[in-house]
């Protein structure tokens, strides 16, 4: 089938190829973000391919229903950039893809944990510039620090496994008990787990229940001094806020892949360019912060895994076959 792909990174192309070729799908690969402004690239398409920085409100939804679009494929677990009632009452099923390599995101989040309580990353920066100088890098250990993991899915139960071995102690916050993991964390409330955690790893789905965990009425509950890492969704964060709490102290440092205006800014260069987000540019002024680009889920397992499920959900959708990844809208 026709398939116009979306904010195509070239590292995505190859994957998409490699899997493609068994498959045999015609697919146009567009850098643009899908939107109002670009809607149009998708005319006469059978599918479209989407990631989590494109716009797929209710206007561009119907317009792609107008040009023939069958089938919406979000390459990501989250979806909260799809208006899925403007697709269901177009007609248009929405495929995503509920896991990829878990292990991935894992291990870069422990590598950011370690990046950040060691200052590795200038120690880094130094070396690059000749500067062997150590003063000023004297970093913690883990062993005696309490982290804490907002989130134990799949991904938050591989950080809570992985760090097992560090000899911290490891507690988490899920709507449910994971007994899976009684052998190396403890369950606990939101306010044990805020108070108690030198470090806190955000592991949420982004919904309206979740955005801006992190605010300006959370911060001040935080202990003092904690870490926080985010290789969740960016809107966790209320940004603002998390600048406060650098500023002021409260916060010790932070750690993020993911940032809540990253669409337009995170996979595009600009080294050349006057960065007009003053919240975001205070941000990277701080020696104790560490920004990647939602990279976190970027190794071979996980973009094999991303486009073989992805083109799968068109495959199934060509064959006239059920979904298995569809989106289903929650009752009410």
């Amino acid at each position: 089938m026709n398939i116009t792909m979306f904010s195509t990174q070239g590292f995505e192309r190859t994957a998409f190829d490699s899997v493609n070729e068994n498959l045999g799908h015609q697919i146009n690969y567009c850098e643009a973000r899908l939107g109002h402004h670009s809607v149009d690239l998708a005319r006469g398409s059978d599918g479209v391919c989407v990631s989590v920085n494109d716009q797929v409100d209710a206007a561009v939804i119907a317009t792609l229903a107008k040009s023939g679009c069958g089938v919406i494929v979000t390459r990501s677990i989250g979806f909260n950039q799809i208006d899925l009632d403007a697709a269901d009452k177009a007609g248009i099923p929405v495929a995503r893809v509920p896991h990829y390599s878990p292990h991935s995101v894992s291990e870069f989040t422990v590598g950011l944990i370690l990046s950040l309580t060691r200052k590795i990353h200038r120690a880094f920066l130094r070396s690059r510039e000749f500067n062997f100088n150590i003063d000023g890098l004297m970093g913690t250990q883990l062993s005696d620090k309490t982290i804490g993991v907002l989130g134990a899915g799949q991904i938050g139960g591989l950080v809570l496994k992985a760090l097992s071995g560090f000899g911290c102690r490891l507690i988490y916050h899920d709507l449910q008990r994971q007994p899976e993991l009684d052998d190396v964390a403890t369950w606990c409330d939101v306010s044990t787990l805020t108070r108690e955690s030198d470090i806190l790893v955000l592991n949420l789905p982004l919904t309206p229940e979740t955005r801006h965990t992190l605010n300006p009425t959370t911060v001040p509950q935080l202990k003092p001094g904690a870490l926080i890492i985010n290789t969740g969704r960016g809107g966790l964060i209320d940004t603002r806020a998390l600048v406060d709490g650098l500023k002021s102290g409260h916060i010790g440092g932070a750690a993020i892949d993911v940032y809540e205006d990253e669409a337009g800014l995170f996979y595009t260069d600009r080294s050349a360019d006057v960065l007009q987000d003053d919240t975001f540019c205070r941000l990277l002024t701080f020696p104790n912060v560490i920004v990647t680009s939602h990279m976190a889920f970027l190794t071979d397992h996980a973009l094999e895994d991303i486009a073989t499920t992805t083109l799968q959900a068109f495959t199934d959708y060509e064959q006239g076959r059920p979904l298995a990844t569809r989106i289903e809208r929650s009752p009410g």
